[in-house]
């Protein structure tokens, strides 16, 4: 102990000797009326103990079930889709369309002037699709 010095840790050793000489020799020396009611009150106090059962959700008839379940989940978190990091051209073809968009030249007139025309342009050639470039880049040019 940390609070006893090295002298009271000798007299707790003795006194905890003495202690159990005495209660040896008591147990040794108890007489068979007393050993019977002991043993007759140690036995009425295990008859009245509740008998060790398992939860009632911990049962061997629900272990299927849950074990199906588990699995079902499992199956339902690696088979379910995840979202995926959306690319910011989806075919080399739209990357192509960007650079040609940024590299024509009525295109970067449009910029350069810093008319809102081009805006108008870009949001054409978006909406037209292939069919509308041309259409739109030439009447682009045309209204500068």
């Amino acid at each position: 102990m940390d609070t006893v010095s090295d002298t009271g840790t000798g007299e707790f050793e003795q006194f905890e000797r003495n202690a159990r000489a005495v209660l040896e020799y008591g147990l040794m020396h108890v007489d068979a009326h007393v050993r019977s009611r002991l043993n007759q009150a140690r036995q009425a106090a295990l008859a009245h103990k509740a008998p060790a059962h398992p939860p009632a959700w911990f049962t061997w008839g629900l272990m299927p079930a849950t074990g199906a379940v588990a699995a079902a989940v499992v199956a339902l978190v690696l088979l379910s889709p995840h979202p995926q990091a959306v690319p910011v051209a989806d075919t080399p073809a739209s990357a192509l369309d960007v650079l040609d968009l940024v590299t024509d030249d009525d295109a970067l007139s449009l910029m350069q002037d810093d008319d809102h025309t081009f805006y108008e342009w870009a949001a054409a050639q978006d909406a037209g699709g292939a069919a509308g470039t041309a259409r739109a880049a030439g009447t682009g040019g045309a209204g500068i």
